[in-house]
């Protein structure tokens, strides 16, 4: 199989990224229905919809602003601009998702913790993503720096590049089952599940940029990076409660 994968069906040539991205969407939310189904959640049917609407709209917003920071400085032109439509990230999706649900429980009232019940569902979607990506090679700006290392693939460009795809999927799989772990071994308090997702996904994510090619840094660190300090901060007293309680 040659990367990028471009099958083609009845004579049309398939963006098999986009497909598993649908794919992604779809399977991670009926994972999500059946987890809901077998947990008592304690958050009413209706609240729990105004929180999907919230993490919605937030992510749409938040995954098209950061990835628009990822290259701010572009021409104005008819291409460009479709490209800024289409231009999307995961990272923003999840913060502005978060914001999204911070905003709707406070519209609605709703006091109590709600991502625990996302958190698998989220894994499994960005693994059905990322093998997406995976497979589009260049033609997704998610391929790593050129590299003389045993790891180095050649992702569509002749060149043998850190497949940072890859380092992702098997992130993935190791932090799935250490949150399945700590779930059912550890009494968590609620809401503690996802802190620790937003936190060890938000880290990964901050030391595999260096990774990549970026091209836009600001006090030398990449848009996804700046992020991700940032979801640092927002999480700080979560962090320093755990570092109390640690002593």
């Amino acid at each position: 199989m040659n990367i990028p994968f471009e099958p083609v069906c009845f004579g049309y040539r398939i963006n098999i990224h986009l497909i598993l991205e649908y794919l992604a969407f779809f399977i991670a939310f009926r994972y999500y229905v059946l987890l809901r189904r077998k947990s008592k959640d304690v958050i009413s049917t209706n609240n729990r919809l105004s929180i999907i609407l919230g993490a919605a709209l937030g992510a749409l917003i938040g995954s098209r602003l950061v990835g628009f920071l990822e290259n701010p400085i572009m021409h104005i032109s008819t291409e460009h601009i479709l490209q800024l439509l289409n231009t999307k990230t995961i990272m923003g999706g999840l913060f502005g998702g978060l914001l999204g649900v911070e905003l709707a429980k406070k519209i609605i009232g709703e006091t109590r913790s709600s991502g625990d019940l996302f958190v698998f569902p989220i894994i499994l979607g960005i693994f059905i993503g990322r093998i997406g990506c995976f497979l589009s090679g260049i033609n997704e700006f998610t391929y790593g720096k050129e590299t003389a290392s045993v790891f180095g693939m050649d992702l569509g460009d002749g060149i043998l590049r850190h497949p940072t795809s890859l380092y992702e999927l098997t992130f993935l799989i190791g932090l799935f089952f250490i949150l399945k772990y700590l779930k059912r071994t550890i009494a968590l308090k609620n809401g503690a599940l996802f802190k620790w997702f937003m936190l060890l996904y938000f880290g990964f994510r901050f030391f595999i940029e260096f990774l990549k090619p970026n091209t836009f840094f600001v006090f030398g660190l990449s848009s996804i990076q700046l992020l991700c300090v940032i979801c640092w901060l927002y999480y700080s007293p979560f962090i320093i409660q755990k570092f109390k309680n640690a002593h």
